[in-house]
């Protein structure tokens, strides 16, 4: 076992080696993936690793994000991280970054082991690489594919925490993710205020059971689709199991002047979406009970703080200011989220979107059923010039779902086609220089290089 151990790991080594020449920002899974193909047992034989080092970071939306930030502060500090800030977080991609940090037989010494899982693949993992800590960000309806329905997920969680005694970081403002706290005597919640752009949704949209007793849950506000103020209407289940209020909260937001405090202490605002407060408060947590990094320091490192491989960009073409928001398909809540951040911008302005098939694999998904799940009425009244749907596989289904949540069809401009020029050809026609886009990443990738070179 420990011949097959060191081959394998020699291998991932000259992987590593080899893919750093060719290209740093490739191979995140290749060195894992050849390594646990000889030893199958892989994460397992590691030595130098403190379960209570350990952090896995799962849940719907976030992971990555919380993971950079997690990481930003403690590096900020001088610990020295070993983690897969990359994102590629099945077995594989931990395995790769334990391959990086580790010696040439397998010795780890770093101060913290931070590391983003995937949901599914979570038990797997921590079978082998022991872990004390866990932190979910949220449980929400997300590839349905695979998935099915939050609780399938709800329920692979459930067992490694019950298998495993983990101390747990759970978002209080989600149902789901709260209630997970009775498998733990260790928990730490953190959540976020109402603020400014919370916002409510009318009763025609389905919210979800009661965890704890399936009876409806009531949402009083929105501060994040999913996430806010709720209380079940029959065993009365509500935010942090009843506390007051979560252990680490964001308690005032200024969008304008982009700065928030948690916990009284005040903070930089680095991305001003409503999603990212929930980021913040996590790390904020994570970073205080785990490496002992007060408010006021982890404040001080967001000074710097850039999202690599972020969601948000923007092109200046022709004169127009193109904002462009990479969502995560099949996933009714980050929609909303685009959708909330546009319908929050009162000027006139262009709407683009071009929905992506789901390719994961067979049946591949070429609709958009997530959107019907949307509530589009802010953005209704938002001053929306014109929505103009593309890609040549869903435009006219993407446009039926939105004219069904009550868009205007008259403002419907359909342009079926993946092609990047027709589509910036299209957005300069529209007469706007305030234009928000959505389409897949490497599209836009295309449409950016494409505008660069005329330029």
């Amino acid at each position: 076992m420990k011949l097959k151990f060191l081959r394998a790991l020699i291998k991932g080594k000259l992987g590593n080696a080899a893919i750093s020449i060719i290209d740093k920002n490739r191979g995140t899974n290749w060195a894992g993936e050849h390594a646990m193909l000889i030893d199958p047992d892989f994460l397992s034989h590691f030595k130098g690793i403190d379960p209570e080092k350990v952090l896995f970071i799962t849940g719907t939306n976030g992971k990555s994000t919380v993971n950079s930030l997690i990481n930003h502060i403690l590096r900020s500090k001088g610990f020295k991280i070993v983690s897969n800030v990359e994102g590629a977080n099945l077995d594989a991609g931990v395995a790769t970054a334990l391959i990086k940090g580790s010696s040439l037989s397998g010795n780890l010494d770093a101060d913290f082991y931070i590391f983003e899982t995937d949901e599914r693949y979570l038990y797997k993992i921590r079978e082998q690489l022991p872990c004390a800590n866990l932190l979910v960000t949220n449980l929400q309806k997300d590839q349905v594919q695979r998935n099915g329905d939050p609780d399938f997920i709800y329920r692979k969680i459930s067992r490694v925490i019950d298998a495993f005694g983990m101390r747990l970081f759970l978002n209080g403002d989600e149902p789901r993710s709260c209630s997970l706290a009775d498998r733990s005597d260790k928990t730490v919640f953190f959540g976020v205020n109402r603020h400014s752009k919370a916002f409510c949704k009318d009763d025609t949209f389905v919210t979800m059971p009661c965890p704890k007793c399936s009876s409806r849950i009531r949402i009083d506000f929105f501060n994040n689709d999913g996430m806010g103020g709720f209380e079940c209407e029959n065993c009365g289940f509500t935010n942090n199991n009843g506390r007051e209020k979560a252990d680490y909260i964001v308690d005032s937001v200024s969008f304008d002047e982009k700065k928030l405090s948690i916990n009284d202490v005040p903070f930089p605002m680095p991305y001003d979406l409503p999603y990212m407060l929930y980021n913040y408060a996590a790390a904020a947590a994570v970073c205080k009970e785990l490496a002992g990094v007060s408010e006021e320091e982890s404040a001080a490192a967001l000074e710097t703080f850039k999202l690599i491989g972020g969601r948000i960009d923007s092109i200046d073409y022709r004169g127009q200011n193109i904002k462009y928001m990479r969502f995560k398909q099949e996933n009714p809540e980050t929609l909303q989220n685009f959708i909330n951040m546009i319908a929050s911008d009162p000027e006139e302005k262009v709407v683009v979107i071009g929905f992506g098939t789901i390719n994961d694999f067979d049946p591949h998904y070429i609709n958009s059923f997530y959107a019907f799940d949307c509530d589009f009425t802010g953005l209704i009244e938002s001053n929306v010039k014109k929505y103009i749907f593309v890609t040549d596989a869903i435009a006219y289904d993407a446009a039926i779902s939105f004219i069904y949540g009550g868009v205007d069809p008259a403002k419907v401009e359909v342009l079926p086609t993946s092609n990047e020029e027709e589509i910036l050809k299209a957005i300069t026609s529209s007469g706007c220089d305030n234009v928000y886009l959505t389409i897949e990443l490497h599209r836009f990738e295309h449409m950016k290089e494409f505008a660069r070179k005329e330029k």
